[in-house]
């Protein structure tokens, strides 16, 4: 991946822009390789996997993902819980096993097309994650990713807001600037899921504000509004998007994090980098988009891309990144 990026920037600098591609793994090589181990039930090799992350700052968030989202796990982690009844990382990894899996039968289609049947299925796994995460966070107090798990099942169980935030709140006493905890509690104080457009700006502008300069934790602010965008109505969301506060907003935002010398743009640090592009091309600030689309490489992410297009979001990058004048 070091040498694509290495040809991606010549060719950027030969020709005004990076080539668009699709960013898979993070270009983290050792995603796949725990895929692997995961599919094989190499769980030695799994577990020197995810213990080998620092477990702050999303390294181990994104392992455990990474094993959690292959097929085939559910069938063969039950047997190691059995087997070390003392130890937190198999429920960690059983209880995400258990929101990949569960979120599978659900679907991601609006609760009207969701079956009855597929509402059961979708409810009895995150209800053995949360009995996992649970059992992993007694055994492993100073972990957050338990909470992190915990998050997620809460939302499909539909908890509440005062639980969930309870559960946030413990999340980030392990971890205070985690993205992935972020992330997932944004989605909780949206209005899709029982919050308000107002709630998620303030916990986007809030969580962004307060962590240090150069944070990842800025995307939650250009996510923020695209979520608002998404669910206006026709002629309403496009209204919205180019209103100055929003431009002020996502200004802000952007110099306390990809604009800032000490932020990261690996890692997670691309999806905020894609946010910030989409972000601004919809809000008509053409010189801002051109800047965070420079500073992607060409490295595209499936989010938020798929909003405009699901089949081909790298047809949606560079659609906007050609009208950016990119």
């Amino acid at each position: 991946m070091a040498v694509l990026r290495a040809m991606g920037r010549t060719l950027g600098r030969l020709t005004g822009r990076a080539p668009a591609r699709l960013v898979e793994d993070y270009d983290d090589p050792e995603l796949p390789v725990v895929r692997e181990a995961a599919e094989a039930a190499d769980w030695n090799l799994v577990q020197e996997m995810v213990l080998g992350r620092a477990e702050k700052n999303d390294g181990r968030a994104l392992m455990i993902w990474a094993v959690a989202e292959t097929p085939g796990v559910e069938r063969w982690i039950p047997k190691v819980i059995e087997a070390e009844p003392d130890a937190a990382l198999p429920r960690l990894i059983g209880g995400f096993r258990q929101i990949s899996w569960g979120w599978e039968a659900r679907t991601g289609a609006w609760a009207k097309h969701v079956s009855r049947e597929q509402f059961q299925t979708f409810h009895e796994r995150l209800r053995t994650g949360e009995e996992w995460l649970f059992e992993a966070a007694e055994r492993a107090p100073d972990w957050v990713a338990p909470w992190h798990g915990l998050l997620t099942t809460g939302r499909g169980l539909q908890v509440g807001q005062a639980v969930a935030h309870r559960r946030f709140q413990a999340a980030i006493r392990r971890d205070p600037h985690h993205f992935g905890v972020h992330i997932s509690h944004m989605q909780q104080v949206c209005e899709k899921w029982g919050g308000s457009h107002e709630a998620m700006h303030e916990f986007a502008k809030t969580a962004a504000l307060k962590a240090p300069a150069g944070t990842w934790l800025g995307g939650l602010v250009a996510d923020a509004h695209i979520e608002q965008w998404l669910r206006l109505e026709g002629g309403a969301d496009d209204a919205y998007i180019v209103r100055p506060e929003v431009t002020a907003s996502l200004n802000e935002a952007a110099d306390h994090s990809y604009r800032h010398p000490d932020f990261d743009p690996e890692g997670p640090g691309v999806n905020v980098l894609n946010s910030f592009a989409m972000a601004f091309s919809l809000n008509e600030e053409p010189e801002a988009a051109r800047e965070a689309f420079a500073a992607t490489e060409g490295r595209v992410t499936e989010s938020p891309w798929h909003y405009l297009n699901g089949s081909d979001p790298v047809d949606s990058y560079k659609r906007m990144r050609s009208a950016a004048g990119r």
